[in-house]
């Protein structure tokens, strides 16, 4: 059984990707023939960069994205057939994550959200190839405050993660300029990214997605779907398939999002693999309102979906 009450289930973004993260998920051949489907659809080995791959291959934009979003995927088609799942939670993605979550809402085939991510991640690698940017993350301090310092900077403030966390994006100067002189109050660290996502240097990644999204027909959402741009349901799958293309250049609002799925009185949270940043947060931003937070990192985390225990905290 499912923990009792509203379980959202969250499919996280790029960073949280570690070598060999597919290896506990590809136990049966059914397992191993999706991801093989994939691979075909998306040009990339899916296999051997979720099995074998260094961290330093996986951490590649253009690999990390759609291997990202392939995980989620095939976890959660393991938690559709081996648990009681409900069919009518709400879902939401961080960044590229919300491509998975398009996916398990029924807007894009698994096949296409996996083709999709690898088509984003390679563009958006271009794309930062093409400008000396980067990003760093921006702790504690009155979130109106970062945003207004970060723009006297000319940087944005690309995640707005809650939990007193704000990602600024932009030139690699200025992401010098203010992890050497933070703003009082607030600790900021350089982030081991390829560029300035979410900012309007990837706009030719933008242009890229809304050509290859221009050839897919949309399904509608069979369950509440968030989006990161305003933290709000959206209705429509081509509405969704749009903000999909246009949240490349766009923040993300995690903050706004954990926002409405407690606004849809969830319970309970689980979070796809490759699990715990989003986890994390729930924990620090919606703790007190829920009485389940998981983060199911691999197969033997299933159990506590089996109505153990469906009162305790499993996030790890």
């Amino acid at each position: 059984m499912f923990p009792i009450g509203v379980t959202a289930l969250l499919a996280p973004g790029q960073g949280s990707q570690a070598p060999g993260m597919f290896t506990p998920w590809l136990d049966s051949e059914h397992a191993r023939g999706l991801v093989q489907q994939w691979s075909e659809r998306s040009g990339l080995d899916l296999l051997h960069l979720g099995t074998e791959a260094p961290a330093e291959e996986i951490q590649d934009t253009a690999i990390a994205q759609p291997l990202i979003v392939a995980l989620s995927l095939l976890a959660f088609d393991r938690l559709s057939r081996e648990t009681a799942l409900p069919q009518d939670g709400p879902v939401a993605g961080h960044s590229v994550g919300e491509l998975a979550a398009a996916a398990i809402a029924g807007v894009l085939s698994p096949a296409d959200a996996v083709a999709l991510a690898a088509v984003r991640g390679a563009e958006m690698a271009k794309a930062c190839a093409a400008e000396h940017t980067g990003m760093a993350a921006v702790m504690l301090g009155e979130p109106e405050r970062v945003v207004a310092w970060l723009a006297e900077h000319g940087l944005t403030a690309a995640n707005q993660n809650g939990a007193g966390q704000i990602v600024a994006s932009g030139s690699a100067a200025e992401i010098e300029r203010i992890v050497a002189e933070p703003l009082e109050g607030t600790k900021v660290r350089a982030l081991k990214v390829a560029g300035a996502f979410h900012t309007a240097y990837m706009a030719p990644a933008e242009d890229a997605m809304r050509s290859h999204a221009a050839e897919i027909t949309p399904g509608e959402p069979n369950r509440p779907l968030l989006s990161n741009a305003d933290g709000t349901v959206v209705t429509s799958g081509a509405e969704y398939l749009d903000r999909l293309v246009r949240q490349i250049t766009r923040p993300v609002r995690w903050d706004l999002t954990m926002q409405g799925l407690a606004s849809l009185g969830i319970t309970a949270t689980v979070e796809l693999p490759p699990a715990g940043t989003l986890t994390g947060l729930v924990k620090r931003e919606l703790k007190g309102s829920l009485d389940t937070i998981i983060a199911l990192k691999t197969p033997d985390n299933l159990a506590a979906l089996a109505g153990q225990d469906p009162t305790q905290e499993t996030a790890q």
